[in-house]
């Protein structure tokens, strides 16, 4: 199997996945995904998509991404590898992942500020007299 690339993004964060057959390991910005994502929920996230297809430990994952927070990259990276694994076999695991919402892209943004207010939406305090 040769590599496959797919792109994910959710908020301010992009990522780049290719997988390639092998035992298993998810390389980030090349760290480990234990040394970059500390927090479990953001490892869980991550795995989720693998999870899912039952091919935890079947593809060997290199992710390299940039912008945003944490929990948004762990988002865009599951983006990322839900379309790898729909390009590697579309019959196989485009169902699973599908029913599950991973192929669906998250649009929402953050709303730009304002002139004359103190944010998005926010406006300064209203004064009578």
């Amino acid at each position: 199997m040769e590599q496959t690339h797919a792109l994910g993004r959710r908020k301010a964060a992009v990522a780049r996945v290719y997988i390639v057959a092998g035992k298993g390991n998810i390389t980030i910005n090349d760290r480990t995904l234990e040394d970059y994502f500390k927090e479990d929920s953001l490892r869980y996230l991550v795995n989720q998509p693998l999870n899912v297809t039952g091919t935890e430990g079947q593809f060997d994952i290199k992710v390299t991404i940039n912008g945003g927070g944490t929990k948004g990259q762990a988002e865009a990276i599951r983006l990322g590898i839900s379309r790898a694994l729909c390009e590697v076999d579309k019959e196989a695991y485009r169902p699973a992942l599908k029913a599950a919402g991973f192929l669906t892209r998250d649009a929402r943004e953050v709303e730009r500020k304002k002139p004359g207010q103190p944010g998005a939406r926010r406006r300064f305090q209203f004064s009578k007299r």
